[in-house]
């Protein structure tokens, strides 16, 4: 009861933050909503007046939004104020539109997660892993490939050029497969490492070495595997469920999708508030019914283990993964920055325009002359050092978050049903633009998938045998949480913000994509690409050079994830196990 209340509230403020909009950003609603119905009219008072009259302006937000909620009660969601339409008809159009595109992207997903742990399930199957773990360097590659580049790449190539299938727009069916394709093949490289992380010690369970003993095929052994690790990974697949359907307003934009994240953001720009604050609702219940939903599927796959405190831990210490890889990805992402900043990012050549890679400018020249390994390499800077930033903090606030779950769990919902070009525009509104609003943008929503993983995984810990026999000895909960549950829960989360930093890039990279993130002349990654992807067809090395740089990042940051490990105390077995804090009448009976 107090989390779905704590839902409501959540929901309630976010609905009344968007129905001040207009005069958080001391702009005139009036005048937005002329330009956006007839641009070439003038704003004389008098028609201002006669807006302000038709659309009840002049009685202030808070009647407004009281007179929306009232209607919204009957099932009215009011009427748009640029098209006069009925709004609910088209939010539930718009929602339908994005929750197709979403459910063909989850597939591609779940076939790309399926293609990065395929060596794991083979070698676990046939007893061969060894406690070794996959580097997963391509998989990295593939997680750090912005979708929008993705989405440019697809529909200009496979749509246009090739015509093996429909580009633009939005007739039936099989125009969901290249905005499906964009979508899920990052999301699915994401789910796949984290799934990775979790096989190895699903294979080194009692259960599975004795279902191999009595003959068990390794196929069912690895189906079982994968349903072991599946609990731990659910409420991350419902969070990515409502960003597939929220957040993907880059990729409808390129493909002219009219989804629910394209109709909130015109809407956003627009300032047309009845169908801004429908879309945003439908977007969080869209989250409350998915999270619920997995959260759900996750008791039940785990089963009474879960309530009876009979789980074995997936989370055994292992070798960290050595190898001169990480160095050397380093090394080349170094080299590429240290060549770059010697060399002036500003300086415009007319007569290079879109130039081809050479000895004078080895990554080639934007559209402008300018030097694109000079300004890959001072944009280093800036991308790499605010995503380092935004994803150390979004590790804290995660971990943090994530152990009071009845807090951080409507919480992270309701975030996570926010597109972030809305949310940026919520902190323009507030804050102001500037340098800030993107990485303010981002922050806000970078903590929740970690959050929702620390969650499951502390969930998952505190239903093994070794918690429940060091709790009937006597430990308290703090020393149950520094001694055995950070231990066991810190290591994979850290893995997964080190797997999400690509991420925190790209997504500053979208809101460059979109005109929210940084503005020219600045050489951040994003805006390279957003600037560069209209010549993607005829320079595709202005496009590339950033491209490239991204997956570079990314692979490193995975192969780097691949050796954290934190030092666990070797644990002797439980019937000679007393911990430090025990009670004293345990310790005199020993």
């Amino acid at each position: 009861m107090t989390a779905a209340l704590w839902r409501v509230l959540l929901a309630a403020g976010l609905v009344c933050g968007i129905g001040l909009l207009p005069w958080l950003t001391r702009t005139d609603p009036a005048l937005t909503v002329l330009k956006a119905r007839s641009a070439d009219r003038d704003p004389t008072p008098e028609v201002l007046d006669a807006i302000r009259a038709q659309l009840g302006l002049d009685a202030g937000p808070a009647r407004l939004l009281g007179r929306w909620l009232a209607g919204l009660a009957r099932g009215d969601a009011g009427q748009s104020w640029i098209s006069g339409a009925d709004v609910l008809p088209g939010v539930l159009q718009a929602l339908g539109v994005s929750l197709l595109l979403m459910a063909v992207a989850l597939a591609v997903a779940v076939l790309t997660a399926a293609g990065v742990c395929a060596r794991t399930l083979r070698l676990g199957a046939r007893r061969r892993l060894g406690g070794r773990r996959s580097r997963g360097t391509v998989s990295a590659m593939l997680a750090a490939l912005p979708e929008f580049l993705l989405a440019a790449v697809l529909a200009t190539v496979v749509g246009v050029q090739l015509g093996w299938l429909p580009a633009l727009g939005w007739y039936g069916p099989q125009y969901t497969l290249l905005p499906a394709l964009a979508l899920g093949l990052p999301a699915g490289a994401v789910l796949g490492r984290l799934l990775d992380d979790l096989l190895p010690g699903a294979f080194a369970e009692p259960w599975a070495l004795a279902a191999a003993a009595r003959g068990l095929t390794g196929r069912r052994v690895a189906r079982q595997a994968v349903r072991r690790c599946v609990p731990a990974l659910l409420p991350n697949v419902g969070l990515f469920v409502v960003g597939l359907t929220g957040g993907a307003v880059a990729v409808e934009q390129i493909f002219d999708i009219p989804g629910l994240g394209r109709t909130t953001l015109q809407a956003a720009l627009a300032q047309d508030l009845p169908v801004l604050q429908a879309g945003t609702l439908a977007l969080v219940l869209l989250a409350a019914l998915a999270t619920g939903g997995a959260r759900l599927a996750a008791h039940l796959l785990a089963g009474p283990a879960l309530r009876d405190g009979a789980l074995s831990t997936l989370h055994r210490p292992a070798p960290p993964a050595r190898g001169p890889l990480p160095l050397g990805l380093a090394a080349v992402l170094a080299a590429v920055v240290a060549c770059g900043l010697p060399r002036d990012p500003l300086a415009v050549e007319t007569g290079a325009r879109l130039g081809p890679p050479s000895p004078a400018h080895p990554f080639g020249t934007d559209s402008l002359g300018r030097d694109l390994l000079a300004r890959v390499g001072h944009g280093a800077l800036d991308t790499l050092l605010l995503a380092l930033t935004i994803s150390a903090a979004a590790l804290v606030a995660g971990v943090l978050l994530g152990l009071v779950p009845r807090l951080s769990g409507p919480l992270a919902d309701t975030v996570n049903a926010v597109p972030p070009v809305l949310l940026a525009l919520l902190v323009t509104a507030v804050a102001g633009s500037g340098t800030t609003t993107p990485a303010l943008a981002v922050t806000a929503v970078a903590w929740a998938p970690l959050a929702a993983h620390t969650t499951a995984l502390l969930q998952q810990e505190r239903a093994t045998l070794h918690v429940l026999a060091t709790r009937g000895l006597g430990a308290g909960r703090w020393y149950l949480l520094r001694r055995e549950l950070l231990p066991a829960v810190l290591p994979p989360v850290l893995r997964h913000a080190l797997i999400r930093l690509p991420g925190v890039a790209l997504a500053l990279a979208s809101l460059g994509f979109l005109g929210l993130g940084a503005q020219p002349p600045s050489p951040e990654w994003g805006l390279l690409l957003a600037e560069n992807q209209p010549y993607a067809e005829r320079a595709p090395w202005a496009v590339l050079a950033p491209a490239l740089v991204l997956a570079l990042l990314g692979a490193l940051a995975v192969t780097t994830a691949g050796g954290v490990r934190l030092p666990r105390r070797h644990r002797t077995p439980v019937t000679a196990t007393v911990p430090e804090e025990a009670p004293r009448e345990l310790l005199e009976a020993r």
